[in-house]
């Protein structure tokens, strides 16, 4: 299991009867979670001091009850090492909004270290060697821009495609108090199919491809994604822009039913037989601080050359 072990700003302290008590910084928040299917004690004393407490409703959806949550704060992540823009720190504007999110999914810290080492080692061995150290990044559904950061602070040229103008407002705020507003990024507010279609025509193509799909989604003009529909689609159409020399491709997934080894499979009969490599796809997961034990988060797929 690939773990996100790294926060100091965010950690989960306990999680029983389908919920998980979070900290987010200073604030206390407990939200719903689908993998914890278990009931056990309530052990941390942050049970007793909730900031916000997010009720799912049997008829679908739900409503935050807040204690006392200020409508948006910081959190930071700090990367391996320093970033092109002269730090390690990456930092988050949160807050909560529909469906319990607060902005970003603390798993992902432990994919954007390894997009972010990646993309820098490439660079200083390219630059070492006296060629084109020139590397493009893609981002599709890149949500708050989580990875869009890591690969920025690494040096490369980031495009950050998601349907939503709402998230990539959103990610731009991130971008800049992470100091990145000035950084190579292009943000377009548009549909991943259709765009890495006209990717296609237009002949275009990446070293690092990066996608966290959603189970179900719609596009800016109503286009509707589903993942069993349409990740096998997409799959076979990212691997078409991906460059010789590429060095990264990486699919997170939280759609329950499908595990890592289907991953395995798309991405061996698509990317594998065009660009050969290997693939290691792995549940990613955060650790329990008062138990010990790992919460399940989804599953990562990484390509590598």
């Amino acid at each position: 299991m690939i773990l996100a072990d790294r926060w100091k700003d965010y950690e989960v302290l306990d999680c029983t009867d389908g919920e998980k008590l979070e900290r987010w910084g200073k604030y206390i928040l407990l939200r719903p979670d689908p993998q914890v299917i278990w009931s056990t004690k309530h052990i941390s004393k942050e049970w007793k001091s909730l900031n916000g407490h997010y009720h799912r409703s049997s008829k679908g959806g739900g409503e935050w009850e807040f204690f006392d949550l200020p409508e948006e704060w910081q959190v930071e992540y700090h990367l391996p090492s320093e970033g092109v823009n002269g730090t390690d720190k990456m930092t988050f504007n949160l807050k909560p909004f529909s469906f319990k999110h607060t902005g970003i999914f603390p798993e992902q810290a432990a994919n954007w270290d390894y997009i972010f080492e990646t993309i820098k080692s490439e660079i200083q061995t390219r630059e070492s060697k006296g060629v084109n150290s020139e590397i493009k990044a893609l981002n599709l559904f890149a949500y708050t821009g989580g990875a869009t950061l890591a690969a920025a602070m690494a040096g490369a040229k980031v495009t950050h495609v998601d349907a939503s103008k709402g998230m990539t407002g959103w990610a731009k705020e991130n971008a800049k108090s992470s100091g990145l507003e000035e950084a190579p990024i292009r943000w377009l507010i548009d549909d991943c199919i259709k765009f890495v279609e006209r990717e296609i025509r237009r002949g275009n193509k990446y070293h690092v491809i990066i996608m966290d799909p959603p189970s179900y989604g719609r596009g800016p003009k109503g286009e509707m994604w589903k993942m069993e529909d349409n990740i096998f689609e997409l799959i076979q159409l990212t691997s078409q822009i991906l460059a010789d020399d590429a060095i990264i491709y990486l699919i997170n997934m939280y759609t329950t039913g499908l595990s890592p080894a289907v991953l395995n499979y798309m991405i061996g009969e698509t990317v594998i037989k065009s660009h050969g490599g290997v693939v290691t796809s792995e549940d990613i997961g955060l650790p329990v601080r008062d138990t010990g034990l790992i919460l399940p988060c989804g599953s990562t797929a990484r390509w590598t050359p």
